[in-house]
């Protein structure tokens, strides 16, 4: 390369960088007014300007485009100067759409921005009629994690509110200790935001947010309605309850309104996957699962590949990260080999993902079975799907259709896609996403195919929870643009 163009680079990202710092103030007052940006998939609000370079990066790496601030600033900027009601606009696609299509190009970025939002013009209608108090049982990893997202996404105030946190209480200092394990992580590092803890009153203040601690032995021992809460959304985290008995002493407590539980649910329970069977979600239903991170990390896979392809049989093997249920130092465990200390050693153990997904895709019946084995890493595991599809398939064809599903199908906010070489589990901590496909990694034969799928066992499994509290309250927002290819699936 030319001495001359190499100069160039730099001058070119100061640039770039003053145009994302542009961006921030207009994404946080469009995000006040519940207008969500996203950058194909990737949430736009709340981020640094150097994160907000780096999605952008990520469209010239996956998604092929040569997209930059200098292309998406001009619509944002036309996005910002309009009366636009609630919706999630992905500002990457939409500028995308206007360098590309014929008749698009032709406008100005006003006119276009206009053109494509014009289904929510003047649109006063907030997401959900009312608030929607949401109460944390147990305040563990992912309970946690919970609180971190739902503070996050508090925008107006006017959808979902973390109102409180249930537990038991451990110590005198209780209180003070819990605030800390919110404000420090060891995996997911330091809540972005300020934290308060206000003794008296038994309160944590986050980023403005009051969350109350109350403390009770047991579900149905909570008057909600005494601290002002009021038809709650109460999201189990304990995992100590998972039929429809336990979990629905919930309801018994004053101001309890519906229940979700952060593991697999048993018997009469049903088990939502988000951007999978959403659509069997019901206004009447009260007790809801949210299934497991590792169900929630492979049948999104699962279901394009068999809706492409087809399916004939496969084996799944979770390559899983060690949870608090297993011990520090070997000891007693009522389960086989996990008593072994957990840095220590891998462990093969079981796991029910396999038989979950029949649950849910009642089409492969009869044709996976699944395994686990747990390592000595804290956080993200690895899902190694060895499939025998109906057709012969080669490495090049999978990897397209799987990034395209990442990038364009309906299942975009559940699969990544990434096509690093030199990728690593620890590189994934914090992806919002329920699994990444390394595409890097795709083996194929004949009509057997073999994916390695990543994912963040705990924090992009708490986005899916979100996603199905969100559901269940019944916050819908307009997609713009809608560009949802269809793949079969």
């Amino acid at each position: 390369m030319a001495l001359s163009n190499l100069d160039d680079y730099f001058p070119d990202w100061k640039e770039r960088e003053a145009l994302a710092e542009a961006m921030i103030p207009l994404i946080g007052k469009l995000y006040r007014s519940n207008v969500v940006l996203y950058c194909y998939g990737r949430a736009l609000y709340n981020q640094s300007v150097t994160q907000l370079m780096k999605h952008h990066r990520y469209v010239r790496q996956v998604a092929k485009n040569e997209l930059s601030e200098f292309e998406t600033f001009p619509v944002l900027q036309a996005i910002a100067g309009l009366d636009l009601g609630p919706c999630h606009v992905d500002l990457g696609k939409l500028a995308t759409k206007y360098m590309e299509d014929e008749v698009s190009s032709k406008m100005s970025p006003e006119e276009f921005v206009a053109s494509e939002c014009a289904s929510v013009l003047g649109v006063t209608t907030p997401p959900i009629a009312e608030p929607q108090d949401v109460v944390l049982y147990g305040f563990g990893r992912i309970g946690r994690l919970l609180a971190r997202l739902l503070i996050e996404k508090t925008g107006s105030g006017s959808q979902l509110r973390l109102r409180a946190i249930v537990v038991r209480k451990a110590s005198a200092d209780d209180l003070v200790k819990r605030a800390s394990l919110l404000r420090r992580d060891s995996i997911h590092g330091s809540f972005q935001g300020t934290i308060r803890v206000d003794e008296e009153n038994e309160c944590i203040i986050a980023n403005g947010n009051v969350i109350r601690m109350i403390y009770a032995p047991s579900p149905d021992q909570v008057d909600y309605e005494s601290y002002g809460i009021t038809n709650a959304l109460i999201i189990d985290n304990t995992g100590a309850w998972r039929d429809m008995a336990g979990l629905s002493e919930h309801l018994k407590s004053k101001g309890a309104g519906k229940v979700v539980l952060t593991a697999p649910g048993k018997g009469e329970v049903k088990n939502i996957v988000s951007g999978i069977n959403t659509a069997d979600m019901k206004e009447s239903d009260r007790v809801l699962a949210a299934g497991s991170c590792t169900t929630n990390a492979i049948v999104p896979v699962l279901k394009a590949m068999n809706d492409h392809y087809g399916i004939e049989c496969g084996h799944m093997e979770t390559v899983h990260a060690y949870t608090n249920d297993q011990n520090l130092i070997d000891n007693y465990h009522k389960k086989n080999r996990r008593g072994r200390g957990a840095p220590l050693n891998m462990v093969i153990t079981e796991t029910g993902a396999s038989s979950a997904v029949v649950k849910l895709l009642p089409e492969l019946e009869g044709k996976l079975t699944g395994n686990a084995i747990r390592v000595p890493t804290p956080n993200v595991s690895l899902a190694i799907l060895n499939l025998t599809l109906e057709k012969t398939v080669n490495e090049d064809e999978v990897r397209e259709f799987l990034r395209n599903a990442a990038l364009h199908s309906s299942l975009q906010r559940q699969i990544d896609f990434t096509s690093s070489p030199e990728l690593v589990s620890s590189d994934l901590v914090g992806n919002r996403h329920a699994c990444i496909v390394d595409g890097e990694a795709i083996i194929t034969k004949d009509n057997r195919v073999v994916l390695y799928v990543w994912y963040d066992n705990e924090f992009g499994y708490a986005c899916q929870v979100v996603r199905v509290a969100q559901k269940l309250a019944g916050i819908r927002y307009p997609l713009i643009p809608e560009d949802v290819i269809k793949m079969g699936f």
